[in-house]
């Protein structure tokens, strides 16, 4: 063997009979002190590296920085887990040398040696490689999503969290594949994130995640994506304080996150110094109807409905803030008297959960077709795929003869 690999490797510095003859039957000390002197020829270290039955010797070898790469995937599959993690830490120093020619075979061979290693059985030498990796510059991407999708949280979390070699379309297929919840925080923690993977954060559907994405300062989020963020809001009210003082909060979203949010948080939107008066005004109007419908003083939902009925302050607003903030008994009670129904009518159609009837109680309450699709999706939980939606962006869909006519058939007659 090692006669095969004289010519392939050129070093003179020692004389190589004597060392070639120490490499095949030598004692161990004369073999270990071949393997650490930097002067040995690099066609007898890689000799070492296959053959030599002693794993001080081969560790040394590995640990040798005139080992030639090409022994270093034979190194990375060595039976001892001490020559292994030797060899990772020799390739991570090599990596700034390497990498500024990406193209050339040796970088080749630094990539599938690290490769090799971050697939390791022993947990201890994949832990090492992602703790050094993870803020290293010149880490391989192929390399940081290997470790990135490793199973132990203690070797992918630091690289999810930390890498900047995590190539966007690694996190989107982690991120697409449930991960842990861990998994999904990393990636939203990380120093930059793009736009699609913080919508794929989002998704995830991982609400301490969320939080964490929206106080990002480093996640691109665009105007639609806040706006689905507000809206997703509604069931995470870890996400309100975030999003009230988020920088890039929409007006339009402020309005809507004002019809859901605590009294603390509207606070925070109405001090926030870059939205216009008019805004503002819009947000200060929604509070004043929302403590309206959430006063316990008038002895009941039914009662405060009817006062309001009384006063002609039932209005499609007030409805549109109780719907958002899910006082679903306010909204049922204020539809009966809207639409002069009995409450039980009113409940039953509800309970169709069926987008027909509800569109024709909203036009009996004189609600408008858009909130009538609303009513269809948040209140009587149509399908989706059986939602009836405004004609033009804003028209009932069908004829008031036809509208009429259902609900007599409802039993809602005049």
């Amino acid at each position: 063997m090692l006669d095969f690999l004289i010519g392939l490797f050129s070093s003179k510095d020692i004389d190589y009979d004597a060392a070639k003859q120490i490499a095949v039957e030598g004692p161990e000390g004369k073999r270990l002190s071949l393997a650490k002197s930097s002067e040995t020829h690099k066609e007898i270290l890689y000799y070492l590296a296959e053959k030599d039955p002693s794993a001080k010797v081969r560790k040394a070898v590995a640990k040798n920085k005139s080992t030639p790469l090409q022994a270093s995937p034979i190194l990375a599959t060595d039976t001892d887990e001490d020559v292994r993690m030797a060899l990772a830490g020799r390739m991570v120093e090599l990596l700034p040398e390497l990498s500024v020619d990406k193209q050339s075979q040796l970088y080749a061979f630094a990539v599938q040696t690290l490769g090799t290693l971050a697939l390791d059985e022993v947990l201890k030498i994949r832990k090492a490689l992602s703790s050094t990796l993870k803020d290293h510059a010149h880490t391989p991407p192929k390399v940081a999503a290997q470790l990135a999708k490793d199973i132990e949280r203690e070797v992918a979390e630091p690289i999810l969290r930390f890498c900047a070699a995590l190539a966007d379309e690694d996190l989107l297929d982690i991120l697409k594949s449930h991960p842990s919840g861990w998994a999904v925080e990393a990636i939203a923690a990380r120093e930059t994130i793009s736009e699609d993977v913080s919508e794929a954060v989002i998704e995830a559907d991982h609400p301490p995640a969320g939080a964490i994405l929206i106080q990002n300062e480093g996640a691109q989020l665009t105007p639609s994506l806040i706006e689905h963020i507000v809206d997703r809001a509604r069931d995470y009210s870890e996400w309100h304080a975030p999003l009230a003082i988020h920088t890039k909060l929409p007006p339009d979203a402020a309005k809507i996150l004002a019809g859901f949010v605590d009294r603390k948080v509207r606070d925070l939107l109405l001090n926030r110094s870059d939205l216009d008066s008019e805004t503002v005004e819009e947000i200060s109007d929604i509070m004043q109807r929302r403590l309206i419908f959430e006063d316990e003083s008038g002895g009941g939902i039914e009662a405060r409905v009817k006062q309001l009925y009384k006063d002609g302050k039932l209005t499609e607003d007030m409805l549109s803030d109780a719907l958002g903030m899910r006082h679903y008994d306010f909204v049922t009670c204020a539809l009966s008297a809207l639409a002069n129904a009995s409450l039980a009518d009113v409940k039953r159609i509800i309970e169709m959960k069926a987008a027909k009837p509800v569109v024709a109680l909203a036009w009996k309450a004189d609600l408008s077709m858009r909130f009538a699709l609303r009513l269809q999706q948040e209140l009587a939980r149509v399908s989706s795929k059986e939602l009836i939606y405004p004609k033009d962006g804003t028209d009932y869909p069908f004829a008031h003869t036809e509208i009429k006519e259902h609900l007599a058939f409802l039993g809602l007659g005049d």
